[in-house]
């Protein structure tokens, strides 16, 4: 997963710059913080309830009225083109099976009679979904939607409760309000909105340090006034974390960055406490686009702060953060951006612990599989290859890395991965999984070459890592199997698993371990006051690294959670270290 955090302002127009190849980065600036970010940031003596209230003398001051964003973007920058209910049994008739097939039922007294026999019919609809059928209603279905049908259903529990009547009608052909009478908002059902909000409490519990930041906070609303645009996975995680920057002041509105991974009883909880939310999971290409320009086209409203997990709304108003760099370079970035995504919290929790679990719940719930055996290749060993290559090794499987960094390279041969190019292996490995980052990594010849029923799919981010778009040809006949998981054939019979058609494994196919979400959410939350409240002038109009300090007391926050203490410098060792007492303990530059 990839965050970036933008703060805007001021309407500003973002120039095109055309992609290049980066030199080394240069030294990275020392940053101050300001205190309205930082506040209470020295964690409880002794790893103490992370939720008790932060003494006044360490609380953030509340900005002044003059004290305003530190920089300006303005979504005018990139305009898009306008694209059955439960019923429970009764408790006084209970229901009794016979042996030879009939029901009995049995009264209050203990009476049992037999109850008169019916014969139910079974009719099977026709479920085959032709790949090259084109949808009947016009702009509203993609390629991808007419394959995807049934991929509309969230994974989680609620999905059972879907009313019948959710049919395939677009949200956007519904009218629907929540029971404020609001309608600034489209998602798929709004009646799932109860179901979604048992889900959001759940997440809660294992979100404590986000819960802590919201308890201690929300007295100095240090994000009034902030008008904030998301694009992010709309999931129980995210839902906590936008009704936190909620309570500290914020006004947000959102839209999802991956057709596949909004949990639509989620998307209604939101919806129904007041949040415009415009996602829902299945969305078409047009769809998608549709959404982002809901969210961020708004008469009268103009967002001054920007939350971005993948590639999709910086397309829309800036870029991708390589590009912001570029921007930057050039002297042409027009706001100042903090990078979450290379942030020591979230390189080492998210994407390594993250993935390291959720892989093997993506692939068993799509494909049922067993590990023990299996001939796995994985591309990349950035985090999130470390992540992946550590759980299959521990099912059994037989693991091979792909990898461009020398460096990554020896630390994959030195936890026991044996080095190859994808080439050397493809012919003869069971599953490969993409965690690059990059684009094309797997591509048509190596798809041509895979063996029969090879399983293919992604944990890097955007679906550009395995070429999908090779193989929407006539020759290839493609099947759905299941929601997200289709078997793309070849003429002469054979067929590979390709997983939630490129797109991210673990979100689009399964959950992510929430406590991990917290330390990303609560990173990305920080921030974002940060860059809000900073004096004029802290940042300029470049691209910064989350300070230490933000990253260490993240991790103190989590830290209570398992009864963890912290041992804490006496003077003379805090003098021999060259080191403050409270931190930080790493240089800017660690990562």
């Amino acid at each position: 997963m990839s965050v970036q955090v933008v703060s805007a302002a001021a309407a500003a127009k973002v120039p095109e710059v055309e992609l290049k190849d980066l030199s080394p980065s240069e030294a990275e600036p020392q940053l101050g913080l300001s205190t309205a970010a930082v506040g209470a940031m020295s964690p409880p003596a002794g790893g103490g309830d992370p939720e008790a209230p932060a003494p006044a003398a360490e609380r953030p001051p509340v900005p002044g009225p003059g004290s305003g964003p530190a920089a300006a973007l303005s979504p005018a920058a990139g305009k898009v083109p306008q694209a059955s209910a439960m019923k429970r049994s009764d408790p006084h008739h209970q229901h009794q099976r016979h042996r030879d097939g009939g029901e009995a039922l049995v009264s209050p007294d203990g009476t049992v009679t037999e109850a008169p026999r019916t014969v139910k019919k079974i009719q099977f609809a026709d479920q085959k979904q032709e790949f090259n059928k084109r949808p009947t209603k016009i702009g509203r279905r993609s390629l991808s939607r007419s394959i995807s049908q049934s991929s509309t259903d969230s994974y989680s529990s609620a999905a059972s409760y879907t009313d019948s009547s959710d049919d395939e009608t677009s949200p956007r052909d519904k009218q629907q309000k929540n029971s404020k009478g609001s309608s600034d908002f489209c998602v798929k059902n709004i009646k799932q909105a109860e179901f979604g909000r048992r889900e959001i409490e759940i997440a809660e519990q294992e979100m404590p340090a986000l819960m802590a930041l919201r308890k201690r906070a929300q007295g100095e609303k240090p994000l009034a006034g902030a008008k904030i645009v998301g694009c992010t996975h709309i999931t129980a995680q995210t839902a906590v974390l936008m009704e936190t920057l909620g309570a500290l002041g914020a006004q947000c509105r959102w839209a999802a960055c991956n057709i596949y991974s909004t949990l639509n009883e989620v998307a209604a909880a939101l919806a129904e406490s007041g949040f415009p939310v415009f996602a829902w999971k299945g969305e078409s290409e047009d769809d998608f686009w549709w959404c982002i320009d809901r969210c961020v086209n708004v008469e009268g409203w103009q967002p001054n702060m920007l939350i971005i997990i993948s590639y999709c709304l910086m397309s829309f108003l800036v870029s991708l953060i390589l590009r912001l760099y570029q921007l930057s370079k050039a002297g042409k970035l027009c706001v100042p951006a903090m990078n979450v995504n290379d942030s020591v919290t979230k390189q080492k929790f998210d994407n390594l612990y993250c993935c390291r679990e959720s892989i093997l719940d993506g692939l068993k719930r799509t494909t049922d599989m067993m590990f023990g055996g299996k001939q796995v290749v994985v591309c990349g060993y950035g985090e999130v290859g470390k992540g992946c290559c550590a759980a299959l090794k521990a099912m059994g499987s037989i693991v091979y890395v792909t990898e461009i960094d020398p460096i990554c390279a020896l630390q994959a041969c030195m936890d026991g991965f044996r080095l190859v190019k994808l080439n050397e292996v493809i012919r003869q490995v069971d599953i490969v999984i993409t965690c690059t980052g990059n684009k094309n990594v797997v591509t048509r010849e190596h798809l041509d070459r895979m063996k029969n029923s090879c399983i293919v799919c992604n944990m890097g981010h955007s679906n550009t890592e395995i070429d999908v778009a090779s193989l929407r040809t006539p020759e290839l006949t493609w099947e759905r199997v299941r929601s997200q998981v289709d078997h793309v054939i070849w003429p002469d019979g054979k067929r590979i698993v390709l997983l939630a058609e490129g797109r991210l494994l673990n979100l689009s196919c399964s959950t992510v371990p929430t406590f991990v979400l917290s330390i990303t959410a609560t990173t990305q939350a920080l921030a974002l006051i940060e860059l809000y409240n900073a004096p004029e002038g802290r940042y300029k109009q470049d691209v910064y690294l989350l300070p230490k300090k933000m990253d260490e007391y993240v991790a103190s926050l989590h830290l209570p959670t398992f009864d963890a203490h912290l041992t804490e410098l006496t003077d003379e060792q805090a003098k021999y270290l060259g080191l403050n007492k409270n931190g930080p303990f790493k240089p800017n530059y660690y990562r």
